[in-house]
């Protein structure tokens, strides 16, 4: 049986009779127009030439054809073997008598299917650590490792679920338990009013959407701080308990009414911590109560500690010494230091009363001497701005020297005064005898002597007091001779005779002023020798009396 021809075979024929034919047509218009056979021949020539190099460079393309899908052909091979390498994948085989464009056709998908697991497997690797990262972020766990730019492997992929499945499973256990201890540490809170201190605390009990780091070492201190809080809420029901029967005893000892007592016990109410605290008050309240019976007390005998200090003439060391009476502690104890401390001071005083009193003496007649040594200073700076200023210092329209000895004459009449009525008093008392009437009383010679003495005290009182700033008083003036005075009818009244003496003074002084002034610089030099002798009394009238 003949072999059946190819269509290439068939189209090479049907070209070749294509060609025979349109040669036979270009012959055939050659000859109508007359040209020769010679130029017939090159023409043919040139349609020889032009057919050899149509044909020539068509075989050249498709040559060129071929090597680019040899060359393809390889490059892919090259690639396919490569990255089914890097996939651990086994080796491509080509299938055998294919053409070689069929064999680059399967190359292609080969290479392409296989760059297609490839993607396949790393958004997968990226998937899966992702969660790996997360979990082991929250767990504080080491991710699961895989080189970084490599391709995994399948049973690599299967190992990474693996772990991401266990560690989903670890944070779920670990989840169940933090929240479980959480709930705990809110409670106890809650109960014994704790505030969180503590940074891990407070990321626990945080409602931020950020999650807790769920790491066996969190979990651990959590557990502790849990403990803790236990411990310490024992010990807070164990202070209520000790406060409630403090209270208790107080309310006894109180003798406080069951009713109250009950009011009291309905009104606490909230968290142990609150308990405490208003127990606390209840009993500070029953403490104060309990402290008032004696604080009146120890404020008694602080009085008398007082009393007896500055009898004693104790000085702010000294009293700041005895600590226990700035202490607001008031129990029967700082009573009892009180009282000794009492009877201490007292015993001291007692013991030294003519020492203390002498210093009490000594004290006012220091305050006089001083008092006098002012109004001096006060004088001379009067004095002095006279003279700078050329005017008199005026107060209430007079001049103020003359101001200060009219009030030491004052003063000094008063005393006087004072003196006479009580030495007139005291004579009248001491009459011996009544006399006849109309016969003429002849007074006694102390009597006499005293009243001599009376009229010299109030001259020399009246000198010494002017406040001149020239004169001195002589000393003529002190030994001026005492005056014999007859001593009035008994008809005469009393009042009249002190009168008539006060009279008497008056116009001896304005005599003795006139005659001889006596400054107050020099009064104050005579006073100072009195009291340099300790048997003198520091009072320039009272030493008139010893006459």
């Amino acid at each position: 049986m003949p072999r059946t021809p190819r269509k290439s075979e068939v189209l090479a024929s049907s070209l070749v009779s294509s060609v025979n034919h349109a040669l036979g047509k270009l012959l055939d218009i050659w000859h109508q127009i007359g040209i020769k056979e010679e130029m017939q021949l090159e023409r043919m020539q040139a349609v020889k030439q032009h057919i050899e190099d149509l044909l020539n460079e068509m075989i050249t393309e498709e040559c060129q054809l071929k090597e680019r899908i040899e060359s393809s052909i390889e490059r892919r091979k090259k690639e396919l073997t490569s990255l089914r390498n890097e996939l651990s994948l086994d080796p491509y085989l080509a299938e055998e008598g294919i053409s070689i464009l069929q064999m680059e056709k399967d190359l292609r998908l080969a290479l392409d299917a296989t760059l297609k697991e490839k993607n396949e497997r790393l958004e997968e690797l990226k998937q899966l650590q992702q969660q790996d990262e997360k979990l082991c972020a929250e767990l504080f766990a080491t991710p699961y490792y895989i080189p970084t730019g490599s391709i995994p492997s399948r049973s690599q992929l299967e190992e990474l679920k693996e772990h991401v499945r266990m560690r989903s499973d670890e944070k779920k256990q670990c989840l169940e338990v933090f929240l479980r201890l959480r709930n705990e540490i809110r409670q106890y809170n809650e109960e014994i009013g704790h505030t969180p201190d503590s940074t891990l605390e407070k990321e626990a009990l945080s409602d931020d959407e950020e999650p807790f780091c769920l790491a066996s070492k969190n979990i651990e201190a959590l557990q502790m701080l849990v403990n803790k809080l236990q411990l310490k809420k024992e010990s807070v029901i164990s202070t209520r308990e000790a406060l409630k029967e403090k209270v208790r005893l107080l309310w006894n000892r109180l003798h406080w009414p069951v009713e109250k007592q009950e009011q009291c016990k309905m009104n606490i109410k909230g968290s142990i911590t609150q308990e405490v605290t208003m127990w606390e008050e209840e009993l500070l309240r029953l403490e104060e109560l309990k402290k008032e019976s004696l604080k009146g007390v120890i404020g008694k005998v602080r009085q008398e500690l007082d009393l007896y200090w500055e009898k004693c003439l104790y000085s702010t060391e000294q009293r700041s010494a005895f600590h226990p009476y700035y202490d607001d502690n008031f129990t029967e104890d700082l009573l009892n230091q009180h009282d000794e401390e009492v009877m201490k001071m007292k015993l001291l005083y007692e013991k030294n009363k003519a020492l203390y009193d002498g210093i009490a003496k000594w004290e006012a007649t220091w305050k006089q001497f001083m008092e006098l040594e002012l109004g001096e200073e006060l004088k001379r700076g009067i004095e002095s701005w006279e003279k700078e200023q050329g005017c008199n210092f005026l107060i209430e329209g007079q001049r103020f020297l003359d101001y200060m000895a009219n009030q030491w004459e004052q003063h000094k009449l008063k005393k006087e005064q004072e003196r006479l009525t009580k030495k007139e008093d005291s004579a009248v008392l001491k009459t011996p005898m009544k006399r006849h009437a109309g016969s003429t009383t002849q007074t006694p010679l102390k009597t006499r002597k005293l009243h001599g003495v009376t009229n010299l005290t109030v001259l020399r009182a009246a000198s010494c007091i002017s406040l001149t700033s020239t004169g001195t008083c002589p000393a003529a003036v002190a030994r001026t001779p005492i005056p014999v005075c007859k001593t009035p009818s008994k008809s005469t009244p009393p009042d009249s005779l002190q009168q008539a003496r006060l009279q008497e003074g008056k116009e001896n002084q304005q005599t003795s002023k006139s005659n001889n002034q006596f400054s107050y610089l020099d009064f104050t030099k005579d006073l100072s020798k009195k009291t340099s002798n300790t048997s003198e009394i520091f009072n320039s009238t009272v030493n008139e009396n010893r006459y």
